[in-house]
């Protein structure tokens, strides 16, 4: 007869029946067993839909998140989404951390900052406080006892992992991730698409290249000494572009224009740029007066310029571009000469 193991015949087989096993995908296959109990005979396969272990299919972290304001909570909500268990949530106040974790669908230990040593055991320890706390942060967690290996990732975008070196010195794994876009909200759904800078020893930057995969982001990695001029370059194109766009605002304004009205006239200018350098160099997508080599209009948007702020500003960013145009070697070193003068008026 022929008779198909199942479940309750694999408990009775004798240790080395475990040899049968056969696996397809994730399916574990058993043969089906003529001529019992003399012998396997010819061998077919049978299916069943059970999942076979797997020693490399990891458990995602158990994370908990030290300071909850916008990234923060940002973090937890998108963590606990991707399948992260969000084990505690510590916030200068305690309020601050009550209310990210009524975003989050599960108990999760509350503390305020002056009971960071209680916290529970993680896997990770998600570091999101500004900057000049992280220090602090890690001094604190350096005295908590743990008996595993365990790693802390900072999120500051100028700082490296070196910050954390006394929890480095207590064995943990070190590392920083730092999202190159800005929150703006809570939980805006901005974390997907974002590029992550990641910076620390393998095991941080394993976990950390991790976690940004999961979110839907993607990760580059820098030497923990360039933390501070990466961070420069995210302040040039985001912060100070912004300051630039207030600067602007205020010429408009000289010329009778309201903000409002100003804002709506040069947001789509912004716009059409943005879309430019999405597809072309630097050098292509510079148009404009500089591009052009038009001397006349530098020498009249110089006398326009009343604030020595915005002038000096102009001819800074003028030079630069002025090296990006590709111009004729004459017209450059013209414009050149009307910034310099300019800067001794």
């Amino acid at each position: 007869m022929t008779l198909r193991a199942g479940v309750a015949d694999v408990l009775s087989l004798k240790p080395d029946a475990q040899s049968m096993m056969h696996r397809v995908g994730d399916l574990v296959v058993w043969p089906i067993i003529t001529s019992w109990p003399g012998g396997l005979g010819s061998r077919a396969f049978y299916a069943l839909n059970i999942p076979m272990p797997d020693a490399k299919r990891k458990q995602k972290s158990e994370v908990s998140i030290i300071g909850t304001g916008r990234l923060g909570t940002t973090l937890a909500v998108a963590l606990a989404g991707s399948g992260y268990s969000i084990r505690s949530l510590v916030a200068r106040r305690v309020q601050s951390a009550r209310k990210a974790a009524r975003l989050l669908d599960a108990d999760v230990q509350v503390l305020a900052a002056k009971q960071l040593r209680t916290l529970i055991d993680a896997d990770l320890f998600l570091i999101t406080v500004p900057d000049d706390q992280i220090a602090g942060v890690a001094r604190e967690l350096s005295e908590i006892n743990v008996d595993r290996k365990v790693t802390a990732l900072h999120t500051s975008g100028a700082l490296s992992s070196e910050v954390l070196a006394p929890l480095r010195e207590k064995g943990w794994h070190t590392g920083s991730i730092h999202p190159l876009m800005s929150v703006s909200a809570v939980h805006d759904g901005s974390l997907e698409g974002a590029f992550w800078s990641v910076e620390g020893d393998r095991n941080a930057l394993r976990l950390g290249k991790q976690i940004v995969r999961d979110l839907g982001g993607k990760s580059f990695s820098i030497r923990t000494e360039d933390k501070p001029l990466y961070h420069a370059a995210a302040v040039m194109v985001s912060g100070n572009v912004v300051a630039l766009f207030d600067v602007a605002l205020e010429m408009l304004g000289e010329c009778g224009l309201d903000r409002e009205t100003a804002r709506a006239v040069l947001l789509p200018l912004i716009a059409s740029t943005v879309r430019s350098l999405q597809t072309k160099s630097p050098e292509e997508s510079l148009t404009g007066t500089f591009s052009r080599g038009d001397v006349a209009t530098v020498k009249r948007h110089l006398a326009a310029l009343r604030n020595p702020e915005s002038r000096d500003l102009y001819r800074i960013l003028g030079k630069r571009s002025l090296e990006i145009a590709g111009l004729n070697k004459d017209i450059e070193r013209e414009i050149k000469k009307v910034l310099l003068t300019g800067l001794q008026d």
